[in-house]
């Protein structure tokens, strides 16, 4: 059977690997890549890397050592404070003052200041929704505050 240009390279590939895992001195490497090229056949193709293992030659290596790590006993992570609910509930009238037309934003500023002392005192969570309770709170008194002034202001 007539050898094809792809039945060629992969005989020079062969060779290629030959030559590099020492197996061919270069002038028998190049003598046989001359040889490949001119082949027509596969039969002379094989006799060509006859002599020659077809793949890469596997490697033994050692078996992976497996060292031994002592499991350490590390502390349980602390458990999340717990949020004040006052702080909560300043948080969630704050946030509803807008569509309260400003009923809740008094309150959103009560329960702010009640939280944030509570938790200045049991060292409890939700600091953070504490103080936008009370700053979303002040914001729509004062844009209430503003609006009636302009209402007022606009009558006379």
């Amino acid at each position: 059977m007539r050898a094809s240009d792809a039945d060629r390279e992969r005989a020079v590939d062969v060779l290629k690997a030959g030559f590099a895992e020492g197996r061919l001195s270069q002038g028998e490497y190049e003598q046989r890549i001359g040889r490949a090229y001119q082949a027509q056949t596969h039969g002379q193709l094989q006799a060509i890397v006859a002599d020659l293992p077809q793949g890469p030659v596997p490697q033994s290596f050692p078996a992976p050592v497996h060292a031994v790590v002592p499991q350490t006993f590390l502390p349980a992570p602390p458990m999340p404070s717990r949020t004040n609910g006052s702080a909560t509930g300043a948080l969630v009238c704050g946030i509803l003052s807008p569509m309260t037309w400003g009923l809740t934003a008094i309150p959103a500023v009560i329960l702010g200041h009640k939280a944030r002392a509570e938790i200045r005192r049991t060292g409890e969570g939700g600091d953070g929704f504490a103080t936008a309770g009370i700053v979303i709170g002040w914001l729509s008194i004062a844009f209430g505050l503003f609006f009636i002034l302009l209402l007022v202001a606009a009558a006379a």
